[in-house]
């Protein structure tokens, strides 16, 4: 372990213990330094590498904070990682398979746990999905965000995070299924709409089986889609 690494080991230690809870502001660098029983060089790398993690904040002319430390926050920078898989179609059929494994689950959870008004609003994405049928890109904005409501409703910050992290690169895949296939737009309302269905008699077994089917038949158009060697024109007329 690099010396850096370890000062940014005993800082993650002192926020794991409480030491630096959540808000709360780090010692000048001097003393952060003493303290550590490191140089102040060492402590300030340190410092702005939990501050790139989202870890730390430093505010000018104010001094260095612990963040929020919410789930949001820590894995923002997932999204971006994940965005930088663009074109590369083995780990866009990984991505496919984690939300096959996560989303099942998490709209059976949300079966659950899910409020009248959250199941409004899931209804609200599913009408908007039907009004937009016809264009493509708008389609698959609101059959993101009816995902993201169903997600939502599980109460799961980290959960939701994880989950908006893979359909942020999966979702031009689905742009492009509408693309390609005329038919895609009413098999995808039709999987909305047993997803819907399913979460309003809060039935978890039929919810989950429900979001299985629709993430299984899109995974599987993927599949043979790039089996047939043509590229996924990612960044192109696919970018949302």
């Amino acid at each position: 372990m690099s010396l850096t690494d370890r000062a940014i080991e005993e800082i993650r230690e002192l926020i794991r213990t409480g030491a630096l809870p959540p808000g709360s502001k780090l010692p000048p660098e001097p003393d952060l330094a003493a303290q550590l029983g490191l140089s102040r060089n060492l402590a300030r790398e340190a410092v702005k590498a939990l501050a790139v993690a989202r870890v730390l904040e430093v505010r000018r002319g104010d001094g260095t904070y612990v963040t929020s430390l919410q789930p949001s926050l820590l894995l923002e920078g997932l999204g971006g990682a994940v965005e930088l898989l663009q074109g590369d179609s083995a780990a866009l059929q990984d991505l496919m398979e984690v939300r096959r494994l996560l989303e099942p689950v998490a709209t059976a959870l949300a079966a659950t746990r899910i409020s009248d008004d959250q199941l409004a609003d899931v209804k609200s994405h599913l009408d908007a999905m039907r009004e937009a049928r016809d264009d493509v890109e708008l389609l698959n904005a609101h059959d993101a965000a009816f995902h993201r409501a169903v997600v939502a409703a599980t109460g799961n910050e980290t959960l939701l995070t994880l989950l908006e992290s893979v359909s942020g690169r999966t979702l031009r895949a689905r742009i492009w299924r509408g693309l390609v296939d005329d038919k895609a737009a009413g098999r995808t309302l039709a999987e909305h709409e047993a997803i819907f269905n399913a979460l309003s008699t809060r039935d978890s077994a039929l919810s989950q089986a429900a979001a299985l089917l629709h993430v299984s038949n899109t995974e599987q158009w993927l599949r043979e889609h790039l089996r047939s060697g043509e590229p996924l024109p990612f960044g192109t007329a696919a970018r949302n």
